[in-house]
Protein backbone atom coordinates (compact mmCIF):
# COMPACT_ATOMS: atom_id res chain seq x y z
CA UNK A 1 0.00 0.00 0.00
CA UNK A 2 1.36 3.40 -1.02
CA UNK A 3 1.15 5.91 1.85
CA UNK A 4 2.98 8.72 0.05
CA UNK A 5 1.11 12.01 0.25
CA UNK A 6 0.50 13.37 -3.23
CA UNK A 7 -2.09 16.06 -2.50
CA UNK A 8 -2.71 18.21 0.58
CA UNK A 9 -6.02 19.93 1.29
CA UNK A 10 -6.64 22.64 3.89
CA UNK A 11 -10.15 23.64 4.95
CA UNK A 12 -10.61 26.82 6.96
CA UNK A 13 -14.00 27.00 8.65
CA UNK A 14 -14.98 30.34 10.16
CA UNK A 15 -18.79 30.08 10.08
CA UNK A 16 -21.01 28.85 12.92
CA UNK A 17 -22.03 25.20 12.56
CA UNK A 18 -25.70 25.89 11.89
CA UNK A 19 -27.51 28.61 9.99
CA UNK A 20 -25.87 27.99 6.63
CA UNK A 21 -24.38 24.94 4.94
CA UNK A 22 -20.77 26.07 4.49
CA UNK A 23 -19.32 24.25 7.53
CA UNK A 24 -21.30 21.10 6.72
CA UNK A 25 -20.18 21.14 3.08
CA UNK A 26 -16.54 21.69 4.05
CA UNK A 27 -16.61 18.83 6.54
CA UNK A 28 -18.45 16.54 4.14
CA UNK A 29 -15.83 17.17 1.45
CA UNK A 30 -12.99 16.71 3.95
CA UNK A 31 -14.44 13.38 5.11
CA UNK A 32 -14.61 12.15 1.53
CA UNK A 33 -11.14 13.37 0.57
CA UNK A 34 -9.51 11.77 3.62
CA UNK A 35 -10.55 8.37 2.21
CA UNK A 36 -8.42 8.87 -0.90
CA UNK A 37 -4.99 7.26 -0.98
CA UNK A 38 -2.27 9.89 -1.00
CA UNK A 39 -4.51 12.68 0.30
CA UNK A 40 -3.67 14.68 3.40
CA UNK A 41 -6.58 16.69 4.80
CA UNK A 42 -6.38 19.38 7.47
CA UNK A 43 -9.30 21.33 8.95
CA UNK A 44 -8.67 24.59 10.79
CA UNK A 45 -11.51 26.30 12.64
CA UNK A 46 -11.43 29.94 13.61
CA UNK A 47 -13.93 32.56 14.77
CA UNK A 48 -17.45 31.13 14.93
CA UNK A 49 -16.12 27.98 13.25
CA UNK A 50 -14.72 26.72 16.57
CA UNK A 51 -18.32 26.11 17.63
CA UNK A 52 -18.36 23.22 15.14
CA UNK A 53 -16.16 21.31 17.59
CA UNK A 54 -18.26 22.09 20.66
CA UNK A 55 -19.20 18.99 22.63
CA UNK A 56 -22.88 18.22 23.27
CA UNK A 57 -24.41 20.27 20.49
CA UNK A 58 -28.16 20.29 20.07
CA UNK A 59 -28.63 19.76 16.37
CA UNK A 60 -31.46 21.85 14.90
CA UNK A 61 -34.16 19.97 12.98
CA UNK A 62 -33.14 19.30 9.40
CA UNK A 63 -29.38 19.60 10.01
CA UNK A 64 -26.61 17.02 10.29
CA UNK A 65 -24.68 16.82 13.53
CA UNK A 66 -21.52 18.77 12.76
CA UNK A 67 -19.92 17.68 16.06
CA UNK A 68 -19.93 14.04 14.89
CA UNK A 69 -18.35 15.02 11.60
CA UNK A 70 -15.57 16.90 13.41
CA UNK A 71 -15.02 13.94 15.76
CA UNK A 72 -14.60 11.62 12.80
CA UNK A 73 -11.89 13.85 11.34
CA UNK A 74 -10.29 14.46 14.76
CA UNK A 75 -9.83 10.71 15.26
CA UNK A 76 -7.54 10.93 12.26
CA UNK A 77 -5.66 13.85 13.86
CA UNK A 78 -6.67 16.41 11.25
CA UNK A 79 -8.57 19.14 13.11
CA UNK A 80 -7.22 22.29 14.76
CA UNK A 81 -9.05 25.13 16.53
Amino acid sequence: MNTEVTQTYLFIINDAPYGNERPFNALRLALNLVKRPGAAVRVFMTGDGVLCARKGQKTPDGYYNVERMVKSLAHRGMVAT
